[in-house]
């Protein structure tokens, strides 16, 4: 149960962070800036740290949510939240390394996680293209 609560409050973080950086997207009537790049990293890493507390607070409740292929995971909740970390930063930028396959619960989030990771530079491109193209 803690974990769905956490989860879902992580859910709302990420959705809050996309919707600050849509809304604000067009600063001083330029279509990309320094503080646009600055607001993209802080987007992906709220976005992957997020993600990575999912996974790990499932994990530490002893939901498997990952197989490994090297042996007995720890328990410890730093080494999760690492392991988790690491395991969403790999499927947000869909690398794909192949030391961690998500099973059971993990496979859904990280669904989910891959579509933001695949639709947010298509959603970005559009914005600015429609930003500038409502500018000329």
């Amino acid at each position: 149960m803690v974990s769905i609560v956490v989860a879902f409050i992580i859910l709302l973080l990420i959705a809050g962070s996309l919707r600050q950086l849509f809304a604000s997207l067009e600063v001083e009537h330029r279509t990309f800036s320094v503080e646009i790049f600055f607001a993209l990293l802080l987007l992906y890493t709220i976005v992957m740290v997020g993600f990575g507390v999912i996974y790990a607070t499932l994990s530490y409740q002893g939901i498997i949510i990952f197989a490994h292929t090297s042996g007995v995971f720890p328990t410890e909740w730093v080494t999760e939240l690492a392991r988790g970390v690491y395991f969403s930063g790999v499927t947000l930028f869909t690398v794909g390394y192949g030391d961690f396959m998500p099973i059971g619960w993990g496979r859904f989030v990280a669904v989910v996680e891959a579509l933001v990771g695949y639709t947010l530079p298509a959603a970005i491109v559009a914005k600015v293209w429609q930003s500038s193209a409502r500018d000329s």
